[in-house]
């Protein structure tokens, strides 16, 4: 049981909140490259990005593991985030700042889809059983390169002027 819930309905609250910040942050990245700030869908992929780090740390664990790695890390990516957007109001370099931690918070929630792909799909397992295989080392590879890609092209796109929350 984890907060009074089964492990198991918990893990679907916390699949379900991982995989609607990965949609809604895809469609905030291209928002960006678009110019668009999408000022409620961007508060959605926050919201739920972040949900999916805090839900992580209420699994049982042993010991210092990646996951609380990335965990910890997001977090702090996201705190950057919340305070170029909605504190800084993406006044002058903070534009960059956001851009930039908004993609990488994405790009941390979609890096612990593709472990947890390759741990929990059975025809991804067989194909990385370790995870150290080179079937999941390119899945990471491309997806790192997807996403500095995704980066840039946000940087150069997303213009506004500075904006309020």
């Amino acid at each position: 049981m984890i907060l009074g819930i089964s492990t198991t309905l918990f893990t679907q609250i916390h699949v379900a909140i991982s995989l609607i910040g990965i949609a809604t942050g895809f469609i905030v990245a291209f928002g960006l490259i678009a110019g668009n700030p999408l000022p409620k869908l961007t508060a959605l992929f926050l919201t739920t990005t972040i949900l999916t780090s805090v839900t992580g740390f209420f699994y049982p664990f042993h010991g210092f593991t990646p996951g609380i790695v990335v965990g910890i890390l997001s977090l702090v990516i996201l705190l950057f985030t919340l305070i170029a957007r909605y504190g800084k109001h993406l006044a002058g370099g903070w534009r960059r700042t956001y851009v930039i931690t908004a993609v990488i918070a994405l790009y941390f929630n979609f890096f612990v889809l593709i472990v947890q792909s390759f741990m929990k799909v059975p025809s991804l397992h067989a194909l990385a059983p370790t995870g150290s295989e080179p079937p999941f080392k390119i899945a990471q590879a491309v997806t790192l390169v997807v996403f500095a890609v995704l980066t840039v092209l946000a940087d150069k796109k997303f213009r506004p002027a500075a904006t309020s929350a």
